[in-house]
């Protein structure tokens, strides 16, 4: 028997409840919220709660490498052209500063969403983090999505909006345990109805995933990395409480009784007595030995290196395992050659463009919707067929650049696949220099050389300039 809407918001609700504790698992540890493991029972009731707030956060370094290079700048129709009235809707919805953070989450939780939804004003796309929306496919069809859902909560009702390729039905419910799902009359329109048809044709939900499988579910950028920084966390630990004492030379009296002093009564007469503070020895760095035989030896300090060693080790092996540079993580790059920059970021920059290729899946999947959307099936089915423009995921300096654009200029590549190898350039710039170079060959058909090189000379009265001096 099908599901009932209500039914399959419920359902899908108990999932996304289940996802929200893994994301929260994995946003704690991208912050440096991360208790401290691998220490014995003895050491954690002697310390207490004492690194309670310390980390050495390298979790967040590895998601930061990745989306830096992450950016789109725009997107092709299937004849290779670029599609302005795409880029007009991904900057009118401001998605091209949000995309940053949709693909950060993604590469943190495994996953993130897009909304595509027609308001008022028209399209817009929104992004949502994945304790806030879910997705479900159809069986045996990874990427035909089914249903979709956002919940979310305010004050004390919470809200749902469950999709389908033709309808949105919108619920809310009170926030406490057990309440139902009812029909949503917050925040609509007198008449309004809580359950709309949309025009799409499709779950307007998508997914961003990251580094799913065939038959895996999506993962943190961050999965291998935790491991090992619970263990640079708890060996700092180490380190810290044994620089506490002994990272200093410690010295001792040998063969001397402890010092001591007569305890008496109000007669005068000894009757016991009592240890002498060290305290005041040490401030005032005096002490003597009266016993015969009685020496100063010394406890040499301890070596902390050996701490240090390990903690290299364990970054060491986070570079290798997450393909991030090491000079991301150690900070050690002095004196290095281009070519050699360029090998050490190798591993990245094909990681970089292994995610390109399935974030901008999802990502023209997105700007399909938001076609369809403006009611233009033509551009969307020539988008789904279409491709995502990024920028370069090497840096390169501005003299590799120029010397690689000019060697393709010289085998023929034309001017406008040069510009776009160009870092930081968008299509709407290479529009721009298009119309000049069209305007500068204009002026120069029209005769007009000195509009192109130079300010015209000043104009007379009678529309002849100023005759030039003639030379003796």
């Amino acid at each position: 028997m099908p599901e009932t809407p209500l039914q399959v918001t419920t359902r899908l609700y108990a999932k996304l409840h289940r996802r929200r504790q893994a994301a929260r698992k994995w946003g704690d540890a991208y912050e440096g919220k991360r208790p401290l493991l691998f220490l014995s029972p003895e050491f954690s009731m002697q310390t207490g709660g004492l690194f309670d707030e310390f980390a050495d956060n390298w979790c967040a370094v590895v998601p930061d490498a990745t989306v830096e290079r992450l950016m789109p700048h725009g997107f092709r129709l299937e004849d290779g052209s670029i599609d302005s009235a795409a880029g007009m809707a991904w900057r009118r919805s401001e998605a091209d500063v949000e995309v940053g953070l949709a693909l950060l989450d993604a590469l943190i939780t495994g996953r993130s969403y897009a909304l595509v939804w027609r308001n008022a004003g028209g399209p817009e796309i929104t992004f949502q983090n994945a304790g806030q929306a879910v997705v479900e496919y159809v069986p045996g069809r990874r990427r035909l999505r089914r249903y979709g859902l956002m919940a979310w909560r305010d004050w004390d009702t919470e809200f749902a909006t469950l999709f389908t390729p033709d309808m949105a039905y919108r619920w809310q419910r009170p926030a406490r345990v057990g309440g139902r799902w009812t029909g949503r009359t917050a925040g609509l329109s007198r008449g309004e109805p809580s359950h709309i048809r949309h025009p799409l044709g499709a779950v307007p939900l998508v997914e961003l995933p990251n580094r799913h499988r065939l038959h895996g579910k999506p993962r943190s950028e961050m999965a291998t990395v935790l491991p090992l920084q619970d263990a640079v966390n708890s060996l700092w630990a180490h380190l810290m409480t044994a620089s506490d004492g002994l990272a200093l030379p410690a010295r001792a009296v040998l063969g001397m009784d402890r010092p001591v002093r007569e305890i008496t009564d109000a007669t005068g007469e000894v009757v016991g007595e009592e240890d002498l503070p060290l305290d005041k020895f040490r401030s005032d760095r005096l002490l003597w030995l009266e016993k015969e035989g009685a020496q100063i030896g010394e406890f040499s300090a301890a070596d902390l290196d050996n701490y240090l060693r390990v903690i290299a080790v364990a970054v060491e092996h986070i570079a290798a395992q997450t393909r991030t540079p090491p000079s991301y993580l150690a900070g050690t790059l002095i004196n290095v050659s281009p070519d050699g920059v360029a090998a050490s970021e190798a591993g990245l920059v094909a990681k970089v463009t292994e995610k390109q290729r399935h974030f901008g899946s999802a990502l023209r999947e997105i700007m399909r919707l938001e076609a369809l959307a403006q009611g233009e099936a033509r551009r969307a089915e020539s988008l789904a067929l279409g491709s995502v423009v990024w920028r370069d995921p090497q840096f390169r300096s501005d003299a590799q650049y120029s010397d690689a654009l000019v060697k393709l200029k010289s085998i023929g590549v034309p001017d406008e696949a040069l510009w776009e190898r160009i870092p930081g350039v968008t299509p709407d710039e290479i529009e721009r220099w298009k119309q000049m170079r069209t305007d500068a060959a204009g002026a120069i058909l029209g005769g007009d050389m000195s509009g192109l090189f130079g300010v015209k000379p000043d104009q007379g009265d009678d529309g002849q300039g100023d005759a030039p001096e003639m030379a003796a």
